[in-house]
This record gives C-alpha cells, structure tokens and sequence, in this order.
C-alpha cells in the first residue's frame, strides 16, 4: 500500500484523537452560533458593514443567546506622495476589538482583537476616489467580520456550556 493511501485512509483516527469535529457538524461551534448571534447596534456605515457581514456568516439573530458586541478602530495613513506632495494612495489600517457574552448569565465566553488592513486609489475623479474610500471602508469591515466569525468557530464547543 502506497503511503498517501496510508495517510488517507489513517486519517480520520489521527483527526479524532485530536479531538477534532466539523464546525457545523452535531455539537460543534457553528451549530452553537448559526442563529443564536445578536450583535450590538450598528452606529456607523463600517459598524453597519461589520455587522451586516455577522449576520451573512452567521445568520439572523432569530433565536439569539449570544451577544457580540465590538469596537471598530480605523486608521487612515497616507501610502503614496508625489514629489509635488500629493497623495495618491491611501491606506485604511483596522482593529476590532470583541467580546461574545452569553446573554442569560451575561458570562463573558471569549474576547480579542482582529486586524486587517486595505487602500484605495485617489487618482480619478472626485467621485471616484470618494467611492474609492468607501469601498475601501465597507471592504476593511467585512474582512475584520470575517476573521472574528473565524475565531469564533475556531472556539472549543465546551465553551458554550
């Protein structure tokens, strides 16, 4: 028998030693989190982007036991300057600092902090560098969501109690 079918055919032992489970299998972290998410109020178009993001990933809050409640830092930092001192590229530097709850016991399960990072161009018109940046905006926020949500998959299921 070759080794990659040795491999192959070893691995499922070797993943539940460790004990490894589907994310979305039975009793796994998505099946904890899908539905059952509430995320705090929106305030800003990136908060709105963020959340919106959760709720992609995620789904409705229909059943939510969970809270996730967040604060998005965003830093804009100048990238690319011409001799005559014009920028022309722009850097948007993000955290989101989070924290899940359980909603009853208002116990708090895990808490962090994603980063992440995009730009936008300014050389258009100026119309186009202001959809430029808020593309960049909506951008940065979803991929900070998107870290976050795998965070929390990657989370232990016991940890939901």
């Amino acid at each position: 028998m070759s080794w990659s079918r040795r491999a192959i055919l070893t691995l499922p032992a070797v993943l539940a030693a460790c004990s490894f489970s589907p994310v979305y299998g039975p009793g796994g972290t998505g099946s904890k989190l899908q539905n059952k998410l509430r995320t705090a109020d929106p305030k800003t178009p990136d908060d709105f982007a963020f959340a919106g993001r959760i709720a992609e990933r995620l789904g409705p809050d229909q059943a939510a036991i969970y809270e996730l409640d967040w604060q998005l830092r965003v830093a804009v930092v100048a990238q690319a300057i011409t001799p005559d001192e014009v920028t022309t590229r722009y850097s948007l530097n993000g955290t989101a600092s989070y924290v899940l709850t359980d909603m009853a016991s208002q116990r708090a399960i895990t808490r962090g902090q994603v980063s992440s990072f995009t730009s936008y161009s300014t050389t258009g018109t100026t119309i186009a560098t202001m959809a430029a940046e808020q593309d960049a905006h909506q951008r940065l926020a979803r991929l900070l969501a998107d870290e976050v949500v795998t965070r929390l998959l990657a989370l232990d299921p016991a940890q939901f109690g």
